[in-house]
């Protein structure tokens, strides 16, 4: 017998085609659609408008299948990294299983404020993009995501969470992963999670964050639903961010630039560009001249991230440095603001994501 077809990740259109195969009327799948994404529920017997035969058809045939979380690493800001167990799927990613099925374990953050809570989901196991300074690299890369399992991420954090949400939910994907090296499941993703009748998160409160993969960026501008785009940038030269981010020989500054330039912005939309200071290595002022000097001309912030300690052979830049960098970009006419990263205590912040335990108490799965 054939294995369930997990509907997690399945667009309203899959659904409905999936239905119809089954010899239902198509009108059911959008029923199931909003059930599982804008209801969240997670067991067919609760989708009380389907008729009790089709729910216990559904049971033997289909399945929800969502991330299991292994562990818990709770902050003492709040901020909770989940440690998340995967369904085997083939080593493409398709979610189909193959002869050769990769496991693989992911991380999620969840991260509450006082009016809004932000969900920083991954897009692949591991990485491939390799920059020097972010633990997720020294992972390597184990597969893509489905989109499935990037959806899963959100269910399962908005879920155990549910009796403490706030009214708006933000997303970052800025977990695990280069978003745009897994191009198609994630759009497909972020369909549905930015979809008024799926999981319904507004486009303005969506970010995805990129090294800067050109051909990948110029497709995204093309797409009629898309999230926000941030620029991982970390370096005023090609000659420094070669060291740190070996991608860049690939697809150098001039060039994205260049990219970023011709981004078509919504009228209320900013690009993002994400710097993250290393002590002593792109923290100088003479950086910031030039950050300014790369930037100029484009409807942008710049976020600037004081580098989160692990074990790399680089250091936290000295506040007053921090503070002198963002005060030359602001002189510029740069919309400029230090990030305080969330979660350091547990590993669960910006560059931090390695599978690692904490020194905080992990908190199994009950």
């Amino acid at each position: 017998m054939s294995p369930p077809v997990n509907l997690i990740g399945k667009s309203a259109a899959e659904l409905r085609a999936f239905l119809e195969l089954l010899g239902e009327p198509a009108y059911r799948g959008a029923q199931i659609y909003r059930a599982l994404y804008a209801e969240r529920r997670r067991e067919f017997p609760s989708m009380t408008n389907l008729p009790a035969a089709l729910r216990e058809r559904l049971g033997r045939e289909a399945a929800i299948m969502l991330p299991r979380v292994v562990r818990r690493h709770r902050s003492s800001d709040g901020t909770v990294r989940y440690v998340l167990a995967l369904e085997p799927a083939s080593p493409e990613g398709s979610g189909e299983r193959g002869s050769h099925p990769v496991p693989a374990q992911i991380e999620t953050v969840f991260m509450p404020e006082e009016n809004r809570q932000t969900l920083c989901l991954s897009t692949q196991a591991g990485c491939a993009v390799d920059c020097r300074f972010c633990l997720t690299a020294t992972l390597g890369l184990a597969r893509n995501l489905t989109a499935g399992e990037i959806v899963g991420q959100a269910l399962v954090a908005l879920e155990d969470n549910r009796a403490s949400l706030r009214p708006r939910t933000n997303i970052v994907l800025m977990g695990q992963g280069e978003p745009l090296l897994n191009y198609d499941a994630v759009m497909a993703a972020l369909r549905i999670l930015l979809d008024p009748h799926g999981m319904a998160i507004s486009p303005r409160h969506t970010t995805l964050s990129t090294s800067g993969i050109i051909p990948a960026i110029e497709r995204l501008a093309l797409e009629r639903v898309r999230p926000k785009l941030a620029v991982s940038l970390n370096a005023s030269s090609n000659a420094q961010r070669d060291q740190i981010m070996p991608i860049n020989r690939k697809y150098p500054l001039e060039k994205l630039m260049d990219v970023c330039r011709k981004y078509p912005l919504r009228t209320w939309e900013r690009l993002t560009f994400e710097y993250v200071l290393l002590g002593g290595f792109n923290d100088s002022p003479e950086d910031a001249r030039r950050v300014a000097r790369l930037l100029s001309g484009l409807r942008a912030k710049v976020n600037l991230i004081p580098w989160n300690p692990g074990e790399l052979p680089y250091q936290r830049p000295d506040a007053g440095w921090i503070e002198e960098f963002r005060a030359i970009l602001a002189a510029k006419g740069i919309s400029v603001f230090v990030r305080q990263s969330r979660g350091q205590d547990v590993l669960a912040a910006c560059g931090q994501l390695a599978l690692t335990e904490s020194a905080a108490a992990a908190v199994p799965h009950a």
